[in-house]
């Protein structure tokens, strides 16, 4: 290939994946800050500093692996073209835009993965699907929040029964800490696995055109990049998301948001150290509606949560489906 005339095509493309991947952090800003804005922790513009900080800090704390699974695990790394890589970021942005503006905290994870695997299919048929990473991916669409729903229940049982003789000032004043602490940690979870998925879609277009060179390795411009693009996302909020996370799902106090928390970080973290590009959306919201049936089932809207649910089934087909139209139209030109 002459790299002379790729470069225009690579930077436009390395571009559109950073444009996506501050369209992720602007998606996802309520993953991180819904239950620190819905409990008055944190004002939403005090909250968003805090949380693009948490994503970016995920540089220092957090592995490759999740950027190596996108980049050579969903679909066979020999086949991706600068056509497929188009595809596969136009059908993600199209449904992080269309949930975005519904106020749906849909997962701009699987809506990359969707777009990738329909542009990928598109260009090769069904063989260039790599079955570990994507069978992984799917498979956590369904553990991600019945094992966040689980943790956070857990927990909000057994910090109740912990603090059943402190009295509601030293108990508050406690898990208003606990509350910032956790928010920290999820946030920097939350940059750790998302980021990298946009880490991996660059170094495999670098890869298939002939820049990078040897093993499959993020270089450190990648990186840092993503890190950056993501954190900027989240510094531009997405606050109809944020409604739907931090008020409509359930009530939430210092106590759930805790809880909360802290088992959608204990989901993430531990997604990221398989090297599975889990949603960090319903990592979150399995956790907060598991505080909220803690108490009582009726603490929960089911119906907003069943909207959410059907929102999480149809994305990787959709996003898939105009992936693959958007490989299509590149044939044309």
């Amino acid at each position: 290939m002459d790299h002379t005339l790729a470069l225009p095509l690579l930077i436009g493309l390395v571009a559109l994946a950073l444009a996506f991947d501050f369209l992720n952090g602007l998606h996802d800003a309520a993953n991180a800050i819904a239950t620190v804005v819905a409990t008055r922790l944190l004002s939403p513009v005090v909250a968003v500093l805090f949380a693009a900080a948490g994503n970016f800090a995920a540089y220092w704390f957090v592995g490759l692996h999740v950027a190596e699974t996108v980049g050579k695990g969903i679909v066979s790394a020999d086949t991706i073209t600068p056509a497929v890589v188009f595809g596969a970021l136009i059908g993600a942005m199209f449904w992080n835009v269309v949930t975005w503006l519904k106020g749906i905290p849909s997962s701009s994870s699987h809506a990359l993965i969707g777009g990738l695997l329909g542009a990928g299919i598109a260009h090769g048929g069904f063989g260039v699907v790599e079955s570990s990473g994507t069978s992984k991916t799917v498979i956590a669409i369904v553990l991600s929040p019945v094992i966040g729903f689980a943790i956070a229940m857990a927990l909000m049982l057994l910090t109740s029964w912990c603090f059943r003789g402190v009295g509601p000032r030293a108990s508050n004043g406690a898990f208003k800490s606990l509350h910032l602490i956790s928010s920290a940690a999820y946030s920097i979870s939350h940059g750790g696995n998302d980021a990298q998925k946009t880490m991996g879609i660059i170094t495999v277009l670098l890869y298939s055109t002939g820049h990078l060179t040897g093993d499959f390795a993020v270089p450190q411009w990648v990186v840092l990049s993503c890190y950056t693009a993501i954190a900027l996302g989240t510094l531009s909020g997405g606050w109809k998301i944020i409604k739907t996370m931090g008020t409509r799902l359930t009530k939430l106090n210092h106590h759930s948001g805790f809880c909360a928390s802290t088992a959608g970080s204990f989901v993430v973290f531990g997604a990221s150290a398989m090297g599975i590009p889990v949603s960090t959306t319903h990592a979150i919201t399995g956790s907060v509606v598991g505080t909220g049936a803690a108490r009582r089932s009726s603490a929960v809207r089911w119906s907003v949560a069943s909207r959410v649910i059907v929102a999480w089934f149809i994305t990787i087909p959709a996003s898939a489906f105009v992936g693959a139209l958007f490989y299509g139209l590149t044939t044309l030109f």
